[in-house]
């Protein structure tokens, strides 16, 4: 596999965890909500707080995303460059 091929595959691996987290903070969310209707704080401190957890690692995947697809462009640019 070549480099170019490689960065890929990560980034969608990357990618696959960031709409995992993304899914879990809305799973959590709307369970935040119901914990709320229910006045239930000692549960509700425990997912806001879990909620908070997952954005931070959300923020630090969306990160590594970025860098991957720069990463991804520079290597497909090198490729395009004609070798002199």
């Amino acid at each position: 596999m070549n480099r170019f091929d490689q960065l890929v595959s990560e980034q969608l691996k990357t990618m696959d965890k960031l709409l995992f987290i993304q899914s879990e903070i809305e799973r959590c969310q709307q369970l935040e909500k119901e914990l709320i209707t229910l006045q239930n704080q000692t549960e509700l401190d425990s997912i806001q707080a879990e909620i908070s957890n997952m954005k931070l690692e959300l923020r630090q995947i969306q990160e590594t995303f970025e860098h991957q697809t720069e990463e991804v462009i520079r290597t497909y640019q090198d490729r395009q460059q004609p070798i002199a």
